[in-house]
C-alpha cells in the first residue's frame, strides 16, 4: 500500500498548478453500521501514509466524530457561517496530517443562507486548499442535506452490514445516488469473512443491474470483519488503526485504502477539475 500511496503522491505533486483534493463521501442506508468509525479510521490511515487529510463531520443533526476521536469541540461550521469565528479557529488537529472539521449537531445550519457570509466562508476555505483528501462523514439515508454532499463528492462509499434491513436500505441509497452518479463503491462491514462480503455484494450488484441498469458501475472497495478490537476501541474512544495497527481490522482497512488509491491513481492524469476545498464548498452551497 505504501508503494501505491507514493505513486499517487508523485502523480499529484507533478500537477503543481492545479488543486488536487479528493473528496470521498462515506454514507449508509441506515445508522449503526459503523460509517463514522470507518470514516475516522480511513482518514487516519491515509494521514499515516503522508497525505494531508481533512475529516468533515457532515452528519448534520447527529455529528459525532468529536466523540469518536475523543476531542473537545468548541465552535463548528455553523459559527463560521454566522461570522462568529473564522474557519481556521474551528479546525481541530488530530495528528500532524489529519484535521477534523466539526459539523453542527442540530439542523440550524440548513436554515442559514446569508449569501455575504457564505462568500466570506468560501474565501476562508483556502486554509484547506492544500489537502490531499477530504473524507466526508455524511448522514445515514438520502434525506435532508445528505444528497447535496454526495452530489458534490468525487467518490461515494456506501457502508452496510450483513443485515437484511441494512442491505435493503443500502440498495435504496445506491438506487437514488445512481440518478446523479454512475460509479459507486460498496464497503461491507462486520462480516464473517471475505466470502460473505463478496456474496452479499454480488447479490446487491445483481439486483441493481436488473432494476437500475447496466450504466451503474458498482464496485466492492473492501470489507471489515466483525472484530472485538474494533468494539473495544469504540468504547475507549480511540482508533483501532492506532490501537492495533497490525490487527486484522487494521490490515483490512489498509487494503481498502490501497484499493481506493489505485482507483484514484487512474483518474489523476485525465482529470482537469479544480478540486480545492473552496471549489467543493461552492458546489455544495449552490445546491442548498
Amino acid at each position: 500500500m505504501i508503494n501505491q500511496a507514493q505513486k499517487l503522491q508523485t502523480l499529484v505533486s507533478s500537477k503543481t498548478n492545479k488543486k488536487n483534493t479528493h473528496f470521498i463521501a462515506i454514507t449508509s442506508g441506515k445508522g449503526g453500521v459503523g460509517k463514522s468509525t470507518i470514516s475516522a479510521n480511513l482518514a487516519n490511515v491515509l494521514s499515516k501514509n503522508g497525505y494531508k487529510v481533512g475529516l468533515l463531520d457532515a452528519d448534520i443533526g447527529l455529528a459525532n466524530l468529536d466523540v469518536i476521536l475523543n476531542v473537545k469541540m468548541g465552535k463548528n461550521l455553523l459559527h463560521v457561517l454566522k461570522g462568529e469565528c473564522s474557519l481556521k479557529e474551528i479546525l481541530i488537529p488530530i495528528n500532524k496530517n489529519l484535521t477534523l472539521i466539526p459539523g453542527e449537531s442540530g439542523d440550524e445550519i440548513l436554515k442559514f443562507n446569508n449569501q455575504f457570509l457564505y462568500e466570506r466562508f468560501l474565501n476562508e476555505a483556502s486554509e484547506l486548499d492544500e489537502l490531499d483528501f477530504m473524507i466526508i462523514d455524511t448522514g445515514a439515508g438520502i434525506g435532508g442535506n445528505t444528497q447535496q454532499f454526495l452530489e458534490a463528492a468525487d467518490e461515494i462509499i456506501v457502508v452496510t452490514v450483513p443485515d437484511p434491513a441494512a442491505i435493503t436500505d443500502a440498495y435504496a441509497v445506491i438506487k437514488i445516488v445512481s440518478r446523479f452518479k454512475n460509479n459507486q463503491l460498496l464497503l461491507m462491514n462486520m462480516v464473517k469473512n471475505e466470502n460473505e462480503a463478496v456474496r452479499i455484494f454480488e447479490n446487491i450488484k445483481r439486483v441493481a443491474a436488473a432494476n437500475i441498469g447496466p450504466e451503474l458501475k458498482l464496485d466492492l472497495i473492501g470489507h471489515l470483519e466483525a472484530d472485538k478490537e474494533v468494539s473495544r476501541s469504540i468504547k475507549q474512544r480511540t482508533l483501532f488503526t492506532d490501537d492495533t495497527s497490525y490487527g486484522s481490522s487494521s490490515m483490512q482497512i489498509k487494503q481498502i485504502v490501497s484499493n481506493l488509491l489505485y482507483r484514484l491513481e487512474r483518474k489523476v492524469l485525465t482529470d482537469d477539475t479544480n478540486r480545492s476545498f473552496g471549489a467543493f464548498l461552492k458546489r455544495l452551497i449552490e445546491q442548498f
